[in-house]
């Protein structure tokens, strides 16, 4: 955590033998190597002073040449010879008999050779495990990471479009600056600070920035990170992470994905359940246990606050909530100003169209539309950056991959023609309805064979009954274009049916649209809050309800059905006509569909007469 390096037990195993091996190399006396037959010339020349015999070899000093020489240590390898003996008593030369030594080589054999394979198979296993060598020892240690000081070289100018999330986050900042301000009147500083919002919309980026614009300490971990396959060690390394965050004191503790470790406890009865409300009870006792005096701030981000524990979101413990929100039209091009930085675009290029054309993206979804229209400019070999990249890789993120390639015949490219054109005249010629950007009959991603872009005026955060069933139009807008101009439909209409459905179905059920039924809803099914996935609806009405509930749904799917027929029927020529300039074009862009079908009037002159065809 402090950033010096560990060094591995086997490292030190490993100099030591070097260390032993230039010792019994370079400070052993030296020794010449001579056959048995030059032992043998120089015993019967009487050069031979005194032998050692062992085993295997004969050791000895020969005789020097010269009376100043030194005397010359010599060793043989022994061979049979019966009348060694004999020789060396009548040349006079001492001899002695020596028992061979071989402790050493033993010693590497048998001992330091096996407990190296030991140690080597332990690492490795341990490593595997998490934590390299000696991550079986310290298990137990938390693995967050440490930024020190300005590490993070992230700052409020590098965040945009969440200025109210920021805004609630100004006083953290504050506290860690100059905590004296607050304690001199008493004020206590919230111990947690939970970041709640959609995936991709810069939680984690937020923290990271209270951390740059505070220069302390920043330690982040993932909450999945404290749950392990041993027992106790979500425990030990909470401890460990509170430990080091009093050592690092004044540092924030950023917890992502609070949700893996936080989620309410009792509701499971496996042992990884057990092991995590474990993991979460300790968490808690931490909580209560430090002292913000120091300096100690938790942050944590999550996107299903719905399942975290109440125990986590009382005063005391996750004391302030700030919701990171997705963006609106301004928040949207403050983002893509951020992004664009270091981007060389074109000066065709308008980011408030842009941030029209994304609805709904969040951060991540903008970094990501920016990326991709860069890639698409140097894979063009242009210069800069233009306009027509930016529209492309928005399609791309929305629509898939554009696959120019594939073949379709004569007929499925007619259908599909003539589909995108009932959509597009309806949503034309209805008030409500959020005006075309955009018509395309080439297939992108996997299914899709053609698409329609509409594009919000404005952002909108609820929507009227009015608005509700000229979206459901739109829906139906396809398929009874296919009907009206061959007399039997197709499979692709199958998503616009059942997404209007699902208007039709929330109309009734939720929003208590329905004269019949009344202002009552039927729904009570737990969704989560910031994605979108459908949770199991509990069903707590008659079966006489359920029928009168699928009656209004099918009313106004079929009222709504023929009030398009009507529309379409009354500008059949404009749809032939549009049908076919797709067919020419594949693609039409939004003032070319409003030149075919308002002509050269004024789009303000033709609404008045299109209002009087419904």
């Amino acid at each position: 955590m402090d950033g010096k390096p560990v060094v591995s037990p086997l490292w030190y195993l490993f100099v030591a033998f070097l260390i032993f091996w230039a010792m019994q190399i370079y400070l052993a006396p030296k020794v010449n190597e001579i056959t048995y037959s030059e032992f043998k010339t120089a015993l019967t020349g009487g050069k031979i002073e005194e032998v050692s015999i062992s085993g295997n070899t004969i050791k000895g000093l020969m005789k020097p040449e010269t009376s100043n020489a030194e005397k010359i240590t010599f060793v043989t390898v022994r061979v049979d010879d019966k009348d060694l003996v004999s020789e060396l008593s009548a040349r006079g030369v001492k001899y002695k008999g020596e028992v061979e030594t071989t402790w050493l080589r033993d010693l590497l054999m048998f001992w330091v050779f096996p407990l190296i394979l030991m140690l080597g198979a332990w690492s490795f296993i341990a490593k595997r495990m998490g934590g390299g060598v000696g991550g079986v020892m310290s298990i137990g240690k938390s693995r967050a990471k440490l930024y020190v000081e300005m590490e993070t070289k992230v700052t409020f100018n590098d965040v945009a479009g969440i200025d109210e999330a920021k805004e609630e986050l100004l006083e953290i900042i504050e506290f860690l600056r100059t905590p004296e301000k607050f304690q001199r009147l008493g004020g206590r500083i919230p111990k947690g600070v939970l970041l709640v919002g959609a995936p991709g919309t810069g939680k984690t980026l937020l923290a990271k920035a209270v951390a740059g614009e505070a220069k302390v300490s920043f330690l982040t971990i993932s909450g999945s990170d404290f749950v392990e396959m041993f027992v106790g060690v979500g425990a030990a390394r909470v401890r460990d992470l509170f430990a080091q965050a009093q050592e690092k004191a004044p540092c924030i503790i950023f917890i992502d994905e609070l949700d893996a470790v936080g989620r309410a406890r009792g509701m499971g009865v496996f042992g990884g359940d057990q092991e995590r409300d474990q993991t979460l009870n300790q968490l808690l006792a931490e909580m209560d246990g430090f002292d913000t005096r120091k300096g100690v701030i938790i942050m944590a981000a999550t996107n299903r606050p719905e399942v975290l524990d109440p125990a986590l979101l009382r005063p005391g413990r996750f004391d302030r909530q700030v919701v990171v929100d997705r963006p609106d039209l301004k928040g949207r091009e403050e983002i893509l100003k951020v992004h664009i930085k270091n981007v060389k675009i074109g000066s065709d290029v308008d980011l408030k169209v842009i941030a029209a054309r994304t609805p709904g993206f969040v951060g991540a979804d903008l970094a990501n539309v920016v990326n991709e229209a860069a890639l698409l400019s140097a894979r063009r070999d242009k210069e800069y950056v233009s306009m027509a990249e930016f529209e492309e890789a928005i399609d791309r993120v929305i629509g898939g991959l554009e696959k120019k390639k594939r073949v379709m015949n004569k007929k499925e490219k007619e259908i599909t023609a003539y589909h995108e054109s009932g959509h597009a005249l309806v949503a034309e010629f209805l008030p409500n309805a959020d005006k075309v950007h955009k018509i395309s009959i080439i297939p992108r991603g996997v299914a899709a064979l053609g698409y329609t872009l509409q594009l919000p005026t404005e952002d909108r955060y609820l929507m009227t009954k009015s608005e509700l069933l000229d979206r459901l139009a739109v829906l139906l807008g396809g398929r009874v274009a296919e009907e009206l101009t061959f007399q039997e439909v197709s499979t692709g209409a199958q998503n616009d049916l059942q997404r209007a459905t699902d208007i039709a179905r929330s109309m009734v059920k939720e929003f208590g649209m329905s004269e019949k039924l009344g202002l009552v809803t039927f729904e009570k099914e737990r969704r989560p809050l910031f994605l979108d996935v459908s949770g199991t609806p509990s069903k707590e009405y008659s079966e006489e309800t359920a029928r009168d509930i699928d009656r209004e749904i099918k009313r106004i799917i079929d009222e709504t059905y023929e009030k398009v027929k009507g529309i379409l029927s009354g500008h059949k020529d404009t749809l032939e006509k549009l049908a076919k300039r797709l067919l020419e074009k594949e693609a039409i862009d939004k003032e070319e569909l409003r030149e075919i079908v308002y002509g050269k009037k004024e789009e303000k002159e033709t609404k008045s007469e299109a209002e009087g065809v419904r």
